[in-house]
């Protein structure tokens, strides 16, 4: 069977991608990061979604906060919605960099051909490592800096979300039997999603486009 390494949030979207893999006949293996952010629910989440797919192994691991950046930094306040700037404050300095670099290894160790990461360049923050000239970059970066890659069998990085509006996003996971109720996606991370950040607005609008309510509660919505 073929295996893939899968980038696990506990969000929607890494979720959905973890369907997808799933779906698509790989054995899996999500890993996770704790990287200090403030959504600490994220990584309960993120176990709930590898227990509701049976799924054996998952690695999670834990790495520096280098701050700089309103999911990591409690000093720096989550915005509410206001429209979405060019780069936000929660942007993570080199985040997907990171997460990738670690997959790409543990590729190698498991005898991996994929790695699947649900980043997105339609209904999204606007962060520079979620859009596909980076993903481009980063596997010309696995191509010639891995072993597997120099030997002509390079990991490769799929992106089944990227071109997906967030609506799509939602209809796939639902025919794909994904526990989005299970998943977290607000930036402040509370109890319940507080339904005015980016991320808590973005999620919110997809559930109304494509006509499907939304499990997870909330304090508020727009």
């Amino acid at each position: 069977m073929r295996r893939a390494v899968v980038l696990l949030s506990g969000g929607l979207d890494s979720t959905t991608c973890l369907s997808v893999a799933l779906a698509e006949g790989y054995e899996v293996y999500p890993l996770s990061f704790d990287y200090g952010q403030r959504n600490r629910k994220e990584l309960e989440s993120a176990k709930q979604v590898v227990k509701y797919f049976k799924i054996k192994e998952h690695k999670v691991v834990k790495i520096g906060n280098v701050g700089g950046s309103a999911l990591t930094d409690m000093e720096i306040d989550v915005p509410d919605y206001k429209g979405l700037p060019s780069i936000p404050v929660t942007y993570v300095p080199a985040r997907n960099i990171i997460f990738l670099s670690y997959a790409a290894g543990y590729a190698e160790v498991v005898n991996a051909e994929a790695i699947f990461i649900g980043v997105n360049a339609v209904d999204y923050s606007g962060y520079p490592d979620c859009r596909p000239e980076f993903i481009e970059a980063f596997q010309k970066a696995i191509n010639v800096g891995t072993k597997n890659g120099v030997n002509g069998r390079p990991v490769k990085i799929i992106t089944p979300l990227i071109n997906l509006s967030k609506a799509e996003i939602i209809k796939l996971a639902c025919e794909n039997n994904a526990p989005l109720h299970l998943t977290t996606t607000c930036y402040r991370g509370g109890e319940k999603a507080c339904g005015v950040c980016d991320s808590c607005v973005l999620r919110l609008k997809g559930f109304k486009e494509a006509g499907i309510v939304d499990a997870i509660e909330y304090m508020e919505q727009t």
